[in-house]
């Protein structure tokens, strides 16, 4: 895709690698060389500073620029980092899915950087986080449109033929819920740093309340939101790619959607929970959770039926993902900064998760 110079400045770019993160750069230049003919020249490496999962690189060699990923440092939860895994899902994807980057070669040969990873193309376009680019405008028609693309883009993943793309085996659609509720609450107790009191009543909660699992298996991508989606800079309703495939799965749809919805901040949502700033989703013209989950329903003409729980679902997920990163903070195994307040964004998740449950909806739980 061409990039017009005027929105050249919103491109999400790439940084000075972090302390500790370092790339072997010429055994990494010698290895790309020999198995990827149009990279020719000095290999520079820069990091992407957002995400706190896997760690994603851009590299640069003359008019070339490709993206590399790799597990965290310190990492030993094989199936939430297997680079293998996600190689195989984009290559799947790649040619029928039009949002999944394309990957280029998959290396297990730890040699060469001490890691698997793999390396696929670089879509450019703008990624909105926390805070969007200095001079961007984002009007509130914009943010609407925005919204409902969005929405509409995850419905488009959960229509996927993915027995067509060869993707069956997957994951299990048997099951799913009750085997989701029961890994995510040993993998929590597993990482523990202390007692989160919430967290452990929601892990209860969550078990002692299941619904039936959804009547279709879908391809779910099971960390959709705004910093995972790439935007055309000219047309913010305009998806370009998505991104983080890593925990994608055959299962419920209405999970993905709970995680999804985990994520989307409200306007009136408590104050312990708006500083951690997930994206831009309080901004006027954004959709409301309510209105997420209403637009899903109508465009797909499916009822999600238990909307607490699996809104409680999707924050119990990301307090144990958040507490598996401070664990490993706190373990010594990485000194990234970032990650020392996530001990914090923990016990909102918890506290947000019982107040939708004691309030018994997804709104006003400020």
């Amino acid at each position: 895709m061409n990039i017009s110079s005027h929105t050249e400045p919103f491109i999400d770019h790439a940084g000075h690698v972090r302390s500790g993160e370092e790339l072997d750069t010429a055994r990494l230049s010698d290895y790309l060389q020999q198995r990827i003919p149009e990279l020719r020249g000095e290999l520079v490496i820069e990091q992407f500073p957002a995400g706190f999962s896997n760690l994603t690189y851009l590299l640069r060699a003359g008019d070339v620029e490709l993206v590399l990923r790799r597990p965290p440092i310190g990492a030993k939860i094989k199936t939430a980092h297997d680079m293998s895994r996600e190689y195989r899902i984009l290559s799947h994807l790649h040619p029928v899915y039009k949002q999944a980057p394309r990957p280029i070669l998959f290396c297990e040969d730890e040699s060469v950087l001490g890691i698997p990873f793999y390396v696929m193309e670089r879509v450019r376009g703008l990624i909105l986080r926390a805070r969007p680019p200095a001079g961007i405008k984002l009007l509130p028609e914009v943010l609407r449109q925005l919204s409902r693309s969005f929405v509409q883009t995850q419905i488009e993943l959960h229509s996927f033929d993915y027995k067509a793309a060869g993707l069956s085996d997957l994951g299990h659609a048997t099951g799913y819920v009750s085997r989701q509720i029961e890994g995510w609450t040993k993998r929590y107790y597993n990482a523990r740093t202390g007692e989160v009191a919430s967290v452990e009543r929601v892990a209860k909660w969550l078990q002692d309340n299941q619904p039936a699992s959804s009547t279709r298996a879908s391809l779910i991508h099971n960390d959709y939101k705004y910093d995972n989606i790439i935007l055309d800079p000219s047309d913010l309703s305009r998806v370009l790619a998505v991104l983080d495939w890593e925990m994608a799965t055959i299962g419920d749809p209405f999970m993905d959607l709970g995680t999804t919805l985990g994520y989307w901040v409200d306007r009136d949502d408590p104050e312990e929970w708006q500083q951690f700033g997930f994206g831009l989703t309080t901004l006027p013209g954004s959709l409301t959770r309510t209105e997420v989950l209403e637009h899903y329903e109508r465009l797909s003409g499916r009822e999600m039926g238990s909307p607490v729980f699996y809104y409680a679902y999707g924050l119990m997920k990301i307090a144990v993902i958040v507490q598996q990163i401070y664990f490993r903070y706190r373990q010594g195994v990485t000194s990234d900064r970032r990650f020392a307040r996530l001990g914090e964004l923990v016990k909102a998740c918890g506290n947000l998760a019982e107040r939708a449950i004691t309030r018994g909806r997804i709104y006003n739980l400020g």
